[in-house]
């Protein structure tokens, strides 16, 4: 349920910067045009405006509570988020707004060269979202327009340097863009002293909104604060396993198996119920009533689910993807094999396959 949370939430995220950003744009323009906001108009943009910057922090909690090898973030965080991205998108959007009241066909080429800049960066950061080469292109290019409005981080590790250079970009051109709409501008509809009040909103909220991404960064951040001991980020790198060192073990085989398909015990293999039988089930596969223990005759070998990838080597967001389907899998030879079913994974070090372990859901 945490994975399709988080499915939903990219879903959701992808709906509204492609719906409710350019309505955003285009009711700030005609506010400008006409010089009069009207109530509902007013409303409808706010709204717009806070569902751009719930989406995006929404998603981040999300995305961090489904996975396990993440911290989860905390509801300040969020909040923080929430205004970091609410102040930062509003003063994109309001300098958006202002120049595309002067300049309607510049504003359409500026938007498409900033869209094909952005889209080339992201490609070129090598992102792996989707399986295929195509499908990763076609992910790139909707986040591509994500980043016409805010920072959206698409790739493991460390985004310090890309985020500065992003909003050095993105504080570039907002000057540039309330600074020719400030030249240009037809003062009939648009006064000096209002237009200057407007130059200071924007640069105001684009303040807030990286003042509000320091305070996230420096006090908030899930891996810990900069100013006290710096967490890895990861839950299982707090687990050690001690290997003997004359084990000799390679460095592309996995000791235990992965969270998400743990290893039973033999009581459990032996049919003997357990904790896990005592929980309430998550699939209705087996009988509500189990039935009387048979026992199994011995095997040498038995089912083998083998899996063209490397372990670890596909796509991290396609982890639960694969991994659901192995539950699926495995809940099916499992009763019709009185042998475990085993997994094998393609070795990049060895010509062979590399068996990692046997597992039963």
């Amino acid at each position: 349920m945490m994975f399709e949370s988080a499915d939903i939430s990219m879903l959701r995220l992808l709906e509204t910067f492609l719906k409710s950003a350019p309505q955003l744009v285009l009711q700030l323009s005609i506010m400008v045009h006409q010089n009069y906001i009207e109530p509902l108009q007013g409303l409808s943009a706010s709204a717009s405006l806070v569902s751009l910057a719930w989406t995006l922090a929404s998603y981040q909690k999300v995305l961090r509570d489904s996975r396990e090898d993440k911290l989860p973030m905390s509801y300040k965080g969020a909040v923080v988020q929430i205004l970091w991205h609410l102040f930062t998108i509003a003063a994109r959007a309001i300098a958006f707004a202002l120049f595309a009241s002067v300049f309607q066909l510049y504003f359409g080429i500026f938007i498409v060269t900033h869209w094909c800049i952005m889209t080339f960066w992201i490609i070129q950061g090598e992102t792996d979202f989707c399986m295929s080469k195509w499908e990763e292109i076609i992910y790139n290019m909707v986040v591509g327009i994500i980043y016409i409005f805010c920072w959206f981080n698409v790739k493991e590790g460390r985004s310090r340097c890309r985020m500065s250079i992003y909003y050095t970009i993105t504080l570039l051109e907002n000057a540039a863009l309330t600074g020719l709409w400030y030249w240009y501008r037809s003062e009939k509809n648009v006064s000096e002293s209002n237009a200057l009040i407007i130059v200071c909103v924007v640069t105001s909220s684009f303040a807030l909104g990286v003042f509000f991404m320091f305070i996230y960064y420096c006090l908030l951040h899930p891996n810990g604060t900069i100013f006290g001991t710096q967490g890895t980020g990861c839950i299982c790198s707090e687990e050690t396993t001690a290997v003997p060192s004359g084990a000799g073990v390679p460095g592309d085989i996995v000791t235990s198996p992965p969270r998400s398909l743990p290893r039973t015990t033999g009581a459990e293999r032996e049919g003997v119920p357990g904790d896990r039988d005592s929980c309430v089930p998550v699939f209705q596969v087996r009988p509500s009533v189990p039935p009387t223990p048979m026992p199994r005759a011995p095997r040498t070998e038995g089912p083998v689910i083998r899996i063209d990838l490397p372990r670890k080597k596909y796509p991290a967001w396609d982890a639960h993807f694969i991994d659901r389907r192995l539950r699926k899998t495995i809940l099916v030879l499992e009763y019709s094999s009185p042998t475990t079913p085993r997994l094998q994974y393609r070795s990049m070090g060895a010509s062979q396959e590399l068996l990692e372990y046997e597992t039963t859901v």
